[in-house]
């Protein structure tokens, strides 16, 4: 007799979604930026302020494109991406979408989340008439830009550097990575 799998599944983010939403992302930040941001930074990340925000990206959307996607194991949210209308200075805001965050539980990844958490982007993306797609990774994240380029995500040669703290103390680089989501 096969052992019964829990539902995996991928869907619009609920208003009730944003504790355990923040819970993820918060969870996937500290391991991502881990040698990245100091660990005081890391280790003040307010639950309560990103679930906060995070219903409001789910009830009061910026823009009509704006999407909070989740994965779920069962009931379980194990990611969360959000996808929006480009905000590059390159980008025309018709054709050109983005995955503005896209985190995995990293207790859960390696069990197809992360993998169908994309797919679902570039189908809310395409459904919102983008034509192409970009994500920003830092530049040290060789997980997620591996995982990103095995799905035929390309860098576009754009690179930024970001300063976090205001002060120039804490500074991120980050490389674009982009695809085409126009159907063959």
């Amino acid at each position: 007799m096969d052992t019964p799998r829990p539902d995996l599944s991928v869907r619009v983010a609920l208003a009730a979604d944003a504790g355990s939403i923040a819970d993820v992302q918060i969870r996937a930040w500290r391991v991502a930026y881990a040698d990245v941001l100091p660990s005081d930074l890391l280790a003040s990340l307010d639950r309560e302020a990103f679930a906060s925000q995070w219903a409001e990206a789910v009830t009061k959307p910026a823009d009509a494109r704006n999407r909070v996607l989740v994965a779920l194991e069962g009931t379980t949210v194990t990611g969360v991406a959000l996808t929006a209308p480009a905000d590059d200075p390159d980008a025309h805001p018709a054709t050109d979408g983005q995955i503005a965050e896209f985190a995995v539980d990293p207790e859960r990844t390696g069990h197809g989340h992360g993998s169908r958490l994309l797919q679902a982007c570039a189908d809310a993306l395409r459904a919102d008439g983008f034509d192409r797609a970009s994500v920003w990774v830092t530049s040290t994240d060789d997980a997620l830009r591996g995982f990103l380029t095995e799905a035929g995500w390309a860098p576009d040669g754009a690179h930024r550097e970001l300063d976090l703290t205001g002060d120039g103390r804490t500074r991120v680089k980050q490389v674009r990575l982009h695809t085409d989501l126009r159907e063959d």
